[in-house]
């Protein structure tokens, strides 16, 4: 069961932002175990010496980006490890100040717009970026982020120039199917072998997709990303101001 907070949020947001009934479910769905209990990070590792940066807050698993814990890896990983599964996330990107600077644009087949120059055409966003690792692994990550190209895009994939072409247009998203920023969105992420599918907001924006050297099993993961200068009060990257409920996995067999 999720926490009360992330419950009202979600029944509120049904009326004044055309959220899915789903999106407020109390329970996890028929056949799925939850992975958040709504209450505290039990079943989950923080990094050692967040100091508290990852926490939970009415119900929702809280990220501000400033972790302080020495490891490179600042993400929040399961203790369980997980093969194939169908995943369920809720997630929203927070509306502080982010990572001003310019992105590329993407193209279906993962590539990246050039401009007359031969360089890549940017257009400027006001950045924040998380996502989900699976498999216990960050090349396997299907984003969550402000980009034009859309969420649910695996990042890692799509620009390892030494896949063949089509698992990188596989890894690139169909469609944006992102709510605006400060709304909540649902993943529903399936991973049989080393094929991924991603619903977003009940949208198929990756179909089918190849991710060739992808670990059996592995733990799952919210993503950390970004930096912060304490001395000039900048992020020094996009960060992942970022929230999370309703987590919820089925294992197949």
């Amino acid at each position: 069961m999720v926490g009360k907070g992330c419950i009202r949020l979600a029944v509120w947001l049904i009326f004044v932002a055309g959220i899915p009934l789903s999106a407020a479910d109390q329970d996890a769905p028929e056949g799925f175990t939850p992975l958040f209990n709504g209450k505290d990070l039990s079943g989950w590792k923080i990094p050692t010496g967040d100091n508290g940066h990852w926490k939970v807050i009415n119900g929702v698993i809280d990220y501000d980006a400033r972790s302080e814990s020495p490891v490179p890896d600042k993400s929040l990983w399961t203790e369980k490890e997980f093969g194939d599964f169908v995943l369920r996330v809720d997630w929203r990107l927070k509306t502080d100040p982010g990572y001003k600077h310019g992105v590329q644009i993407i193209l279906p087949d993962g590539s990246q717009k050039k401009g007359p120059d031969g360089k890549d055409e940017l257009t400027e966003i006001d950045d924040v970026d998380s996502g989900i690792y699976v498999r216990g692994n960050s090349k396997s990550q299907i984003n969550s982020w402000m980009w034009p190209i859309g969420s649910g895009e695996v990042y890692g994939y799509r620009m390892d120039r030494k896949m063949p072409p089509e698992v990188r247009a596989g890894v690139t998203p169909k469609k944006k199917a992102d709510r605006p920023r400060g709304q909540w969105n649902t993943f529903e992420i399936t991973m049989k072998g080393d094929r991924l599918w991603v619903k977003l907001n009940g949208e198929e924006v990756i179909s089918n997709a190849q991710l060739p050297g992808v670990p059996k099993r592995g733990a799952i993961a919210l993503q950390h990303h970004g930096g912060y200068n304490t001395k000039t009060g900048q992020w020094t990257g996009p960060p992942s101001l970022v929230q999370f409920c309703n987590i919820a996995i089925k294992e197949l067999k």
